[in-house]
């Protein structure tokens, strides 16, 4: 199928990242002109998500080069497992945790909500995880239950625009994915299954927008209506 990306200008923000250099190659493979960006000077678009005027100049820079923005991918979160287990419940690292996902992937939307709403087409997808629905991690579960209200919010508020913006839920991502799904556990899956999701949710087929969709399966016991 032609997800009829040639020619798009794709933004992903941790695109050297596990997942994100898999996001990066499949929206290539696609045709879309991608723009790595990552605190990495070695590595493409300079671009610090914690920062305002980082992410400012950024977008900027983007749109000087390329006059558009049709895709951002925010892929740039520290993996969950370098959070500290002896503090999964501390406010210190709880609030680092949401400030690293949630507020960067708000901060950088934010930035793109404005070339996207003129141009009448943007697709806006974030990188969240399935411990949203789990207990046991505090600082994991709100970092991402909190990037999902986020992209949910925004794409109410984008609702008619031809702006989507939607979350992708991986769990356990890994090169080989066991076929093995443990109860109270969500699927596992490769860094190329999340970034075929991606591409499908970026592409301008695509008119899903406000879900969050798991990679893979969606925890095992658990039912959310």
């Amino acid at each position: 199928m032609d997800l009829e990306l040639a020619g798009r200008v794709a933004v992903v923000v941790g695109g050297t990242g596990f997942i994100g250099s898999a996001v990066a190659d499949r929206l290539r493979g696609e045709g879309a002109t991608v723009v790595v960006a990552s605190r990495n000077p070695e590595d493409g678009l300079v671009l610090d998500g914690s920062d305002d005027a980082s992410v400012t100049a950024g977008v900027a820079a983007v749109l000087r080069e390329h006059g558009r923005i049709d895709v951002l991918v925010v892929a740039a979160a520290p993996s969950a497992r370098t959070l500290d287990p002896d503090r999964n419940s501390q406010p210190d690292q709880v609030h680092a945790a949401v400030e690293g996902k949630a507020l960067v992937f708000l901060r950088l939307a934010n930035a793109v909500l404005d070339p996207m709403r003129e141009a009448g087409f943007g697709r806006i997808v974030v990188l969240s995880g399935q411990n949203a629905l789990l207990t046991g991690n505090v600082a994991g579960a709100v970092r991402n239950a909190a990037t999902i209200v986020v992209a949910k919010n925004l794409a109410d508020e984008l609702a008619g625009t031809g702006v989507t913006v939607n979350a992708v839920n991986p769990a356990v991502v890994t090169a080989e994915p066991s076929a093995e799904v443990a109860v109270g556990a969500g699927g596992e899956s490769s860094p190329q299954q999340v970034a075929d999701l991606v591409a499908f949710l970026v592409s301008p087929l695509c008119a899903v927008s406000g879900e969050s969709i798991a990679v893979s399966h969606r925890v095992r016991g658990t039912t959310v209506l």
